[in-house]
C-alpha cells in the first residue's frame, strides 16, 4: 500500500488562502480529520461546501489513506476551478449554482428563539430543561427583571402549546 501521496497539511492551508484571495472570497472555513475534510465559503451571500472524504475516493476508484490527503484534492480542485474562472472559462457563481449548501434556513416560532434555540426541539422536557435554567438568572430574586422573567414564561408556555399541538398532529 502505498503512503503519503501530496505533501503536508500546511501547503494546502496555505494553497487554500491563495486560491480563496483569487476567486475573491473572504470569509471561508475548513476542517479536516482522519478520514475526510471539507471546506465552507460564502459567496454572493450564500453558503457553499465542498465536502471529500477516504470513503468517497475509494468509490471513486483511488487510493487515498489520509484525510490530510482529501484535503490536498480539495484544495488543487478548488484551484483548478480558480483558474478556469480567471481564464474566463467559467463564472464562479454559473458553476456554484447547483452547489448551495445549506437550504433556506426553516422559519421556527419566536418562543424558541427567546429559549435560545436556533431550530425546534425535541421535546417537551428538553425545553422544560432549558426553561428551567434559565428561569434561575432570569428572575427577578436572581439578579433578572420581572420583563425578562414574564417574557421567559411566556415563551416558554408558548413553545410547550407548540410542541403539544405538535403531537397531536403526530399521532392523528
Amino acid at each position: 500500500m502505498k503512503g503519503k501521496q501530496y505533501a503536508p497539511a500546511e501547503n494546502y492551508k496555505s494553497k487554500l488562502e491563495k486560491v480563496m484571495s483569487r476567486l475573491g472570497i473572504e470569509k471561508y472555513n475548513y476542517n479536516w480529520d482522519r478520514f475526510s475534510c471539507c471546506v465552507e465559503f460564502s459567496y454572493k451571500g450564500q453558503l457553499y461546501r465542498f465536502s471529500h472524504s477516504i470513503e468517497n475516493a475509494k468509490n471513486h476508484g483511488q487510493s487515498v489513506r489520509y484525510g490530510n490527503d482529501v484535503f490536498a484534492q480539495v484544495v488543487l480542485s478548488l484551484e483548478d476551478l480558480s483558474r478556469m474562472v480567471e481564464r474566463g472559462i467559467y463564472d464562479l457563481g454559473t458553476w456554484v449554482a447547483g452547489m448551495k449548501y445549506l437550504p433556506p434556513a426553516a422559519e421556527i416560532p419566536d418562543c424558541f428563539r427567546v429559549l435560545g434555540y436556533e431550530r425546534i426541539p425535541g421535546g417537551r422536557d428538553e425545553v422544560t430543561r432549558r426553561y428551567r435554567r434559565l428561569a434561575k438568572s432570569a428572575h427577578p430574586d436572581a439578579g433578572g427583571s420581572k420583563d425578562q422573567f414574564q417574557t421567559l414564561m411566556a415563551a416558554y408556555n408558548e413553545a410547550m402549546e407548540y410542541l403539544e399541538e405538535a403531537l397531536e398532529h403526530e399521532v392523528s
